[in-house]
This record gives structure tokens, sequence and C-alpha cells, in this order.
């Protein structure tokens, strides 16, 4: 029973938050030295930006009427097979591409501790601890940066991190995103080390279609607590996957900011990381 109830409430918090995240995925529009003229997929289009240009319309297309900035009604983009990485050292080049650095999310941000971690893979225990191991066999690179809103104006410092994933197969990783959806289930309540802990956690991935920016999403939500915290703070959690590479939002929570707070910093950086891994596979 308890189970179900939990499982009914992840739903719950998971379609509150769909809302904020698919319509944050709108500010995707950030653009990387990897192609100075992007042809952007729908995660760039429901920002309100046309793929076209101004002018008059092309008469062997229809008229297009969605409202400005209407979400497109599917995920359309197919990575390039050229661009998918087949090596250590091509995955490594993509997740560097695509992580996001400090100028690259929301105004203010700077460098989390540590700033990076690399060619590691996180494993939750069976005592629900998480710790660090080699890559397992199906993973090329995986990469994390961690980016904070700094404590100012009597709030307190957010502790982001966005985390770049290359698989050997869309299979792979799409079995993360399975395996991701459990995890909270599992362990509700999780020690991330450092005397930074979790609890109530619930996740829930989104049906595909109302995915508009990936092929598969995720949601996860809880209480976070840990030094310089003050106190039990709202986290919020998004993964997604775009063909054999996923991308991993945190975002920690501090005095100060609501979980609205909280949900529009993630959707920002997921829109953001999720459309610079369009233009490491276009």
């Amino acid at each position: 029973m308890m189970t179900k109830h939990r499982r009914n409430a992840a739903r719950v918090v998971a379609v509150a938050a769909a809302g904020v995240l698919l319509a944050g995925c709108g500010s995707s529009g950030a653009k990387t030295g990897a192609d100075p003229d992007p042809k952007p997929s729908g995660s760039v289009k429901q920002a309100g930006e046309s793929a076209e240009p101004s002018g008059t319309p092309d008469p062997k297309k229809p008229e297009e009427t969605k409202e400005p900035g209407a979400l497109p009604s599917a995920y359309e983009f197919t990575p390039d097979p050229a661009k998918v990485p087949k090596t250590a050292a091509e995955a490594r080049r993509l997740t560097r591409n695509a992580a996001l650095g400090e100028a690259d999310w929301t105004a203010g941000m700077v460098r989390g501790t540590p700033y990076e971690t690399a060619g590691t893979w996180t494993v939750l225990a069976d005592s629900c601890v998480w710790s660090r191991s080699a890559l397992p066999d199906g993973v090329l690179d995986s990469f994390t940066r961690r980016l904070d809103v700094p404590a100012q104006d009597g709030k307190g410092r957010v502790r982001g991190s966005v985390t770049v994933t290359v698989h050997k197969s869309v299979e792979d990783a799409d079995r993360e995103i399975k395996d991701t959806v459990q995890e909270s289930f599992r362990c509700p309540a999780q020690e991330l080390g450092g005397g930074q802990r979790l609890s109530g956690l619930m996740s829930l991935q989104f049906d595909q279609k109302d995915v508009r920016n990936a092929d598969a999403s995720l949601f996860e939500a809880g209480k976070y607590t840990g030094p310089g915290s003050g106190g039990t703070q709202d986290y919020v959690w998004s993964k997604s996957r775009i063909g054999p590479v996923t991308t991993a939002v945190s975002v920690k929570g501090a005095k100060g900011y609501q979980n609205s707070d909280l949900l529009r910093i993630a959707a920002e950086g997921g829109a953001k990381v999720l459309y610079r891994v369009e233009l490491e596979l276009k």
C-alpha cells in the first residue's frame, strides 16, 4: 500500500512540475561554436523562434497556425549516425562540448566544488548510499560539472549540477532512464556523502507524448539537507535521453528559494544542455 501511495504522490508531483519543466525548455536557444548556424529541432522551436526566415511564406508549405511559443506536437530530432560517438575519445569530446559552463546556464552562476568530475560512474548501493566506480562496459564517457547560484541578498547558496553521459547504444541509455526511476522507490532516502542527504524522493518518467525536447525524460523531487544548507530544502532533478546520450540536471535548494524557483533553474539548465547535445549530434 505504501508503494502504491508513493507512486500516486510521485505522479502528482511530476505532473505538477511537467508544465514548468517542459515550458522552460523554450529557453534552449543558447548557441555554441559547434555550429554557427544550427537548424534547431523542436527543443528550440518551442521558444517561439521560427525555423524559417521571416518574410513571404513558402507557398509549398501549409500555413503555420500555432500560437507563438507553442510546443511542437512531437519530438522529431534524429541524430546523424556519423556524429554519434563510437569511441571513448569521441564521447569525451561530446560530453565536454555539451556540458554547461559558468556563462551557459543562468546569470550569476559560479563554479561549485569540485567543479568537474570525469570518467566515473555513480552507484546506489543496497544501503542507499551513493559511491563512485569505474565506468560500466556500456558507457563510453560520463562528465559532470557543478554550478551554483551564490548566496546573496539574504538568500542561501543553490547548488546545481549537470551530467552528460554517452552510452554505446540507445538501449543502454534507455535502460539508465528506466533504472533511475526505480531507484527512488527502492531508496526514498539517500546518502550522497559529505553529510549530504536526500529524503522523501519521488520519481516518475514522463509519457513520451508529453516530452517535447528529448526521446525520454523523467523528473524527481524530494528534500535535501547538508552542510551549509540552512536546514531542510527542496530538491529537484531531471534526466533526459537523446539517442544514446543522457543528460541529468540537479538543483539543491537554499534559504529564500521556493520550489518553483528551483524548477525554473532546472528547466533552463535541462533545456540548454539538451540543445547542446543536439548540436553535437546533428
